[in-house]
């Protein structure tokens, strides 16, 4: 299941605007200095950088809460930052996401990682923190002020080894996840996945497993690779336990059995967050309803594109629906297969233009209209008259060119994106199913005419004329081979 399957994968998606979720760790702020090197130092054997840039952004567990805003979600992030510029700056990240920061507490000082990055390459990781276990009194004001707030549906653990998840945290957690019927997602840095006992996934890459196996494992492809990560699932009373294989995908061990999920091949520039992008992404899709292979297989891919950027990246829905959707082999689609298309355009934020006209003899005054049409929006959907209802409103000696052939050659054309049949004597019917935000007929009609108006503008699109090309007409051109003739 590599591309979107439209009974499966993109109703999940669709899901994703909207899934609340908690996210719970170790918060930092990640900072890049950016330059370009083009020499080395005289004083040392070290390059130096040519400074052009300076940026920040939300890094640890808040940088798995900017990947499931990315991807729709409502997002309360629960942590500790300081009372610094560090802290002030984190949580300014947060407002600016929209993420909730309202169970952030304030203790010691905010963890920062400056990276030298030059040519996109990085030269140097300057770390400041100060790791101490938060206390229970803390933890339980931070998970209090959690639960004053909505119900979550998913909630996930995001723990980088700084002190917030605590083995007395993680117990609150899960069990609270338990209570309120949600999944808790764990991302690991502990050798002992016993800590979870309960979680509902628990998401170590490869090189954290081969820790909690004690330091040797066979090949990750083999049957007994597949039974060692199920072994330990069952010994840490784990409902899932995933394990993350890099290039290779990842290997998911529950109790119906192990799955592989493969990955799609891409060009890695930067691994950094690959795992919090497909944490965020597996926890909305268990969060929406999906069984655990295909929220894998959608979180697969999330971490895919994002080791394709650079520096903690962030995928979102957008990027997501394009990577996954089956594109269409050709701009001709069926009922079912536009329904698909409009549901992924919709997704990616796309404004959908629409036209009509039986397009019988196709001339430059068709052309001109429709790349008019094409720039009101960023999707023209062209309805065409099929055969027997071009016979009804044009006579029996009509169409000359068949359905088929005329849906091929305007779907052919640059500007038009999707071309469909209708059978009905108006697109009245095909325009309600598609609501478009436009609606694109020729300044020959009056408004008050156009058939489907009513239906575009109480959805508040609108109704476009456009000029049409003078002395171009199909009756026109019928008229003009007929005299010759």
């Amino acid at each position: 299941m590599n591309r979107l399957d439209a009974g499966e994968l993109l109703p999940i998606l669709q899901g994703f605007r909207g899934a609340r979720v908690w996210v719970v760790g170790d918060l930092m702020l990640d900072e890049y200095v950016e330059g370009t090197v083009s020499r080395i130092s005289p004083e040392a054997p070290v390059p130096v950088v040519k400074v052009s840039g300076r940026r920040h952004s939300l890094g640890g567990a808040g940088n798995v809460g900017y990947c499931l805003a990315s991807l729709g979600a409502t997002v309360q992030l629960c942590g500790l930052v300081g009372e610094d510029d560090a802290g002030r700056k984190l949580l300014a990240a947060c407002e600016e996401a929209g993420i909730n920061s309202s169970a952030i507490g304030r203790a010691g000082s905010t963890i920062r990682k400056l990276r030298v990055v030059a040519q996109r390459q990085q030269l140097l990781r300057m770390d400041w923190e100060d790791v101490q276990p938060i206390s229970e009194v803390d933890a339980g004001a931070l998970i209090d002020a959690l639960e004053s707030g909505p119900r979550p549906n998913a909630i996930v653990l995001s723990d980088y080894a700084k002190g917030v998840l605590t083995p007395w945290v993680a117990r609150r957690l899960i069990d609270l996840g338990a209570r309120l019927g949600v999944p808790v997602l764990v991302d690991p840095k502990v050798d002992d996945l016993g800590v979870f006992r309960g979680a509902t996934v628990v998401t170590p890459n490869l090189g954290e497993f081969v820790a909690v196996a004690g330091g040797s494992v066979p090949d990750v492809g083999s049957a007994e690779f597949a039974a060692l990560v199920e072994q330990h699932r069952v010994e840490a009373g784990l409902d899932a336990l995933l394990v993350t294989l890099g290039g290779r995908g990842s290997l998911v061990a529950r109790e119906s059995g192990a799955v592989a999920i493969e990955s799609t091949p891409r060009d890695v520039y930067d691994v950094t967050g690959a795992g919090d992008t497909l944490i965020a992404a597996l926890a909305l899709g268990l969060a929406v309803g999906a069984d655990l292979a295909t929220a894998a297989r959608i979180a697969n891919t999330a971490a895919g594109l994002a080791v394709g950027q650079f520096g903690t990246a962030t995928v979102t829905l957008e990027l997501l629906v394009r990577d996954l959707r089956r594109r269409p082999a050709s701009a001709v689609l069926d009922a079912d297969e536009l329904a698909q298309q409009l549901a992924v355009w919709r997704l990616e934020g796309k404004r959908v233009v629409f036209t009509n006209g039986c397009f019988d003899v196709l001339h430059a005054g068709h052309l001109a209209l429709l790349r008019q049409a094409a720039t009101l929006g960023d999707v023209l959907v062209l309805g065409i008259n099929d055969d027997a209802s071009v016979k009804r409103l044009k006579g029996p000696e009509r169409p000359f060119t068949p359905q088929d052939e005329r849906c091929a050659l305007v779907g052919a054309l640059d500007c038009v994106d999707a071309v469909t049949l209708f059978a009905e004597d108006t697109p009245l019917k095909l325009i309600e199913q598609i609501c478009p935000a436009v609606l694109v007929k020729g300044a020959d009609y009056a408004l008050k005419d156009v058939v489907g108006r009513e239906v575009v503008e109480a959805a508040g699109g609108e109704v476009v004329l456009v000029d049409l090309v003078a002395e171009r007409s199909t009756t026109r051109l019928i008229e003009k081979a007929g005299g010759q003739g």
